[in-house]
C-alpha cells in the first residue's frame, strides 16, 4: 500500500518553528535569574551559553543532513557506537525533552499567579514561595493537555500555529527592549570597575549558564534536527534553519539581558545588591516599576503565549524522540507506531503527556526543572561530536550533503565546552541527573536479554568511554571548587584545567571506540535514500 504524502516544512516554517521553541520561558526568567547570580557580568553568560550550544549544533548539522529522519537526535550515537551508547544518548535526550514540556507550563502558570488585576485574585493560589501549589498543578496539567491536542492532528496544524505564534513571541521582546530602554536607561549599572561589573567574581558567570536556564534557552535547535524527515530540501534547510534561528535568538537574548541590567533603578541595586532583587514576573514587574502599565499587560499576555508556543513545539519534538527510541529496539513496540492518517506517533505523544505530568508533580519549581533539563541535555549532546568524527572514519564515502570544514577542531572544542557546562550545573545536580539517566538502564538490559545478549559485550566495549566519563564528571562535581558546590579539593580555576584535559582524553577514546554494527548498515541505507532524494 502506498504511503500517504505529508506536506513538507518550508525554511520559513522551520525557522518559525525553531524560534517558537527557542523563545519560551527562558527570556521571561533567564535575565533575572542570571543577574541574581552574576550581576552585570550575566551578559557574558549568555554569550558563553550561545557558544556552547552553537558549537554542539555545528556537529549535528553534518549528521542531520546525512540522515534526515524524524527523531534523529535519538539515533545517531547508535549508528556509530552500538546499542548501549545509543540508548544512553537517547534516554538522556528524552529526559530533557520530557522535562521541557512541564517547565513551559509551569512558566505560564507562574506568570498567571502574579496577575495584578482584582478580578484575577483567584490565580494567586497557583504559586507559593516560588513553587507550584496543588491548585496550580491542575492548571499546569491543563496546559500540557492543550499542548498535546494541538499536535494531535498533523504537522500542518502545528506549523501554521507556531508560525503565527512565533511572530508574536519575537515582537513582544523587541517592544520590551525599546520601551524599557526609553523609560529607564542607566548604563552606569554596568559599573565603573571590574569589581562592580563582576561583583561576585568570575565563577558565577559560568554557573549562570546552567543554573539560570541559559543553556536551556538555547537548547531548542534540536527541533530542526528531530524533524529532519519532514523538512523540505533538508540538504540546504537543516543548516540554515539551525544557524538563522540560533543567531536571531542569541542576539535577542543578549540585548534583553542588557536591557534588564540597565533598566533597574540604581537605588534598588544599592539597597539590596544584585542578588537581593526579587521579581515574581521579572519583565512585567519591571514595566510596572517604571510606570509602563500597558506594557505589563502585554507582557502578562506574552508570558502566557511564549511558554505556550514552546510547549506546543516540544510535544511534537518529544514524541519524535520516543518514536526514534523504539526504532533502537529498547522501548515497547507500540511507541513506534505512526498514525497513517496524520503522520505522527500518537502513542508516544500520549505517553509523554502522562510522564510530563508525573515530572511536574515531583519537580514543581521552574529553576529546578531548568537545571535538570540543561544537564540532561548536555550529557546527551556529548555523543554528538564523537559520533560526527567517528562516522567520518567509519564511512568516508557516505553521502554528505554538508561537509563541515572545521569539524576536526570544532568537535573536540564542543565536547570540552559541553563537559564544562555539565560541571557548572553544580553538585549535587550533576550527579542527580546522571542517576536519573541510569534509571533507564533496566529497559536496556531487558531488551538485550530478549535478544540473548547477542551484541551486549560489543556495545559495552564501544560505550566504555562514556561510562568512564560519567564517573569522572560525577567525581569532579564532588571534589571540585566551592564556587560550584564541591569540596574545594581542586580550587577554581584548576578544576577547569583538569576537566579540559581529561575530557579531551575521553573524547579521543570515544573516537577510537566506534563499532560497525547492523545499525550502521541501516544508517548506510538511510544515507543512500537521502542521496536519491537530493538527486531528484
Amino acid at each position: 500500500m502506498a504511503q500517504p504524502k505529508f506536506k513538507k516544512i518550508t525554511l520559513f516554517q522551520l525557522i518559525m518553528l525553531a524560534l517558537g521553541s527557542l523563545i519560551g520561558s527562558g527570556w521571561l526568567f533567564g535575565s533575572w535569574e542570571a543577574t541574581k547570580i552574576a550581576g552585570p557580568a550575566a551578559i557574558i553568560s549568555w554569550v558563553i551559553g550561545g557558544l556552547v550550544i552553537g558549537s554542539i549544533a555545528y556537529d549535528y548539522v553534518e549528521i542531520g543532513a546525512m540522515f534526515p529522519e524524524s527523531g534523529g537526535m535519538s539515533k545517531y550515537a547508535q549508528y556509530s557506537h552500538g546499542s548501549l551508547l545509543g540508548f544512553i544518548a537517547a534516554w538522556a535526550n528524552w529526559v530533557s525533552l520530557i522535562t521541557l514540556i512541564p517547565i513551559e507550563a509551569v512558566a505560564a502558570v507562574q506568570y498567571m499567579s502574579t496577575w495584578p488585576w482584582s478580578w484575577a485574585k483567584w490565580t494567586h493560589r497557583f504559586l507559593s514561595n516560588g513553587v507550584i501549589t496543588t491548585t496550580g498543578l491542575f492548571v499546569v496539567f491543563g496546559f500540557i493537555i492543550v499542548f498535546t491536542l494541538l499536535n494531535f492532528w498533523s504537522v500542518t496544524i502545528l506549523t501554521h500555529f507556531t508560525s503565527l505564534i512565533s511572530v508574536f513571541k519575537i515582537g513582544i521582546p523587541i517592544l520590551t527592549i525599546v520601551m524599557l530602554t526609553m523609560s529607564g536607561f542607566h548604563p552606569g549599572n554596568y559599573g565603573h570597575s571590574l569589581h562592580e561589573f563582576m561583583p561576585y567574581g568570575s565563577a558565577p558567570i559560568f554557573t549562570a549558564t546552567s543554573a539560570a536556564g541559559i543553556i536551556f534557552s538555547f537548547d531548542a535547535f534540536q527541533t530542526v534536527i528531530n524533524m529532519g524527515g519532514e523538512i523540505e530540501h533538508p540538504k540546504k534547510n537543516i543548516g540554515r534553519g539551525i544557524t538563522i534561528s540560533l543567531l536571531i535568538s542569541g542576539i535577542l537574548y543578549v540585548i534583553l539581558q542588557s536591557t534588564f541590567i540597565t533598566a533597574i533603578p540604581p537605588k534598588m541595586i544599592a539597597a539590596t545588591g544584585w542578588h537581593g532583587i526579587v521579581f515574581n514576573s521579572p519583565f512585567a514587574d519591571m514595566a510596572i516599576l517604571l510606570g509602563i502599565h500597558w506594557l505589563s499587560v502585554l507582557l502578562y499576555m506574552d508570558a502566557f503565549v511564549s511558554p505556550f508556543g514552546t510547549g506546543v513545539s516540544f510535544v511534537a519534538n518529544t514524541a519524535r524522540a520516543l518514536f526514534a527510541m523504539e526504532g533502537n529496539r529498547h522501548v515497547p513496540h507500540f511507541l513506534g507506531k505512526i498514525n497513517l492518517k496524520y503522520g505522527i506517533p500518537r502513542a508516544a505523544m500520549l505517553v509523554n503527556t502522562l510522564l510530563s505530568m508525573v515530572m511536574v508533580s515531583v519537580f514543581r519549581s521552574w529553576a529546578v526543572l531548568a537545571t535538570v533539563l540543561s544537564t540532561a541535555t548536555l550529557i546527551a549532546y556529548l555523543t554528538g561530536p564523537v559520533t560526527a568524527i567517528s562516522l567520518r572514519k567509519m564511512g568516508p564515502n557516505l553521502f554528505r550533503p554538508i561537509r563541515l570544514k572545521w569539524l576536526s577542531w570544532m568537535a573536540p572544542l564542543s565536547f570540552v565546552l559541553a563537559s564544562l557546562a555539565t560541571y557548572w550545573a553544580m553538585w549535587p545536580t550533576t550527579v542527580q541527573v546522571i542517576l536519573i539517566i541510569l534509571l533507564g538502564l533496566p529497559f536496556y538490559f531487558y531488551y538485550e536479554w530478549k535478544t540473548n545478549f547477542v551484541s551486549t559485550k560489543a556495545a559495552f566495549k564501544a560505550s566504555g568511554w562514556m561510562i568512564g566519563y560519567l564517573i569522572f564528571i560525577s567525581i569532579m562535581s564532588y571534589i571540585g571548587s566551592h564556587q560550584f558546590n564541591g569540596q574545594n579539593w581542586l580550587p577554581y580555576p584548576l578544576d577547569f584545567v583538569v576537566i579540559i584535559v581529561v575530557s579531551l582524553l575521553f573524547y579521543y577514546w570515544g573516537i577510537k571506540s566506534y563499532v560497525v554494527t547492523e545499525d550502521f548498515h541501516k544508517a548506510e541505507k538511510l544515507n543512500q535514500a537521502a542521496k536519491k532524494l537530493a538527486d531528484e
